[in-house]
C-alpha cells in the first residue's frame, strides 16, 4: 500500500498515536507512554479521537450514540474529519508548539481503517480529507493487534452498553484490523506492531521501550 500523498503530509516527531481494534488495550498503553515522558520532564498532553475538545466531542455523541440516527458512511467520515479538524487545531497544534508531548488514542489511521476499510470508502477520498483538513502524520503509531474476536471478547467485558461502532459485526473489524495492518506494513518507518494479546503490563512495557528507541532516533 503506498500512499500517493506521502510527499505532502509533514511528520510531526512528539506525535504519538495509538491504534488498534476494540478491546486492544490503548488506554493502559497510553498511561504507561504518558508517565515514562512525564518522569524525564517532558509536558504531555493525552487526548482521543473523535474527540479531544467541547465541540470535538460532541461531534463524539453523534457519531457513537446508537439512539442517534445512523450517519450514512460518507457522513461519518465527514463528521470523524470535522472531529479532527477541531481537535488538530485546538489542542493538537498547540500543544506541539509549544514543545510538548501529544499522545493521542486514534488519530488519521482509524478512518482509514474504519470508514475506508469497515465501510468501504474510497482511500483516495480520505488521503484527500487528510492532506487538507490535518496536513501532517504522527512521528510514531503503536499498533496494538488483537484478534477481532479476543478484542470484542474483552470490550464486552468492561462495557455492556457498546456504541454504535461497538455494534458493528465481525466482518467490519477484520475489514478493519486488515487496514491497520496493511498500514503498518506500507510505512515501517512510522509504525510499530504490537502483540496486543500478550499481558497488559508485557504491553506497556513493549510499548514504552518502542518510544525510548524512537526518541533516541532522533
Amino acid at each position: 500500500m503506498k500512499h500517493a500523498d506521502d510527499g505532502l503530509l509533514r511528520t510531526e516527531p512528539r506525535l504519538v498515536t495509538l491504534e488498534g481494534g476494540e478491546g486492544a488495550g490503548k488506554t493502559t498503553v497510553l498511561e504507561a507512554l504518558r508517565d515514562a515522558l512525564r518522569a524525564q520532564g517532558h509536558e504531555v498532553v493525552c487526548t482521543r479521537e473523535p474527540g479531544g475538545t467541547p465541540l470535538a466531542e460532541r461531534i463524539r455523541d453523534l457519531l457513537l450514540d446508537p439512539e442517534h440516527e445512523p450517519p450514512t458512511a460518507e457522513a461519518e467520515l465527514l463528521l470523524m474529519f470535522a472531529s479532527r479538524a477541531q481537535h488538530v487545531r485546538e489542542t493538537v497544534l498547540p500543544a506541539l508548539r509549544r514543545g510538548a508531548w501529544v499522545l493521542s488514542d486514534r488519530f488519521t489511521d482509524s478512518s482509514y481503517a474504519y470508514q475506508g476499510g469497515g465501510r468501504g470508502l474510497d482511500e483516495g477520498l480520505i488521503a484527500e480529507l487528510e492532506r487538507r483538513v490535518v496536513g501532517f502524520r504522527p512521528g510514531l503509531t503503536l499498533l496494538l493487534d488483537l484478534a477481532v474476536s479476543e478484542g470484542r471478547a474483552r470490550a464486552h467485558g468492561r462495557n455492556g452498553d457498546a456504541d454504535r461502532i461497538e455494534r458493528e459485526r465481525d466482518g467490519f473489524f477484520e475489514r478493519a484490523r486488515a487496514v491497520f495492518l496493511a498500514r503498518a506494513a506500507a510505512e515501517p518507518g512510522r509504525f510499530r506492531v504490537l502483540d496486543a494479546a500478550q499481558p497488559a503490563a508485557t504491553v506497556a512495557a513493549e510499548a514504552v521501550a518502542l518510544l525510548r528507541a524512537w526518541q533516541a532516533s532522533q
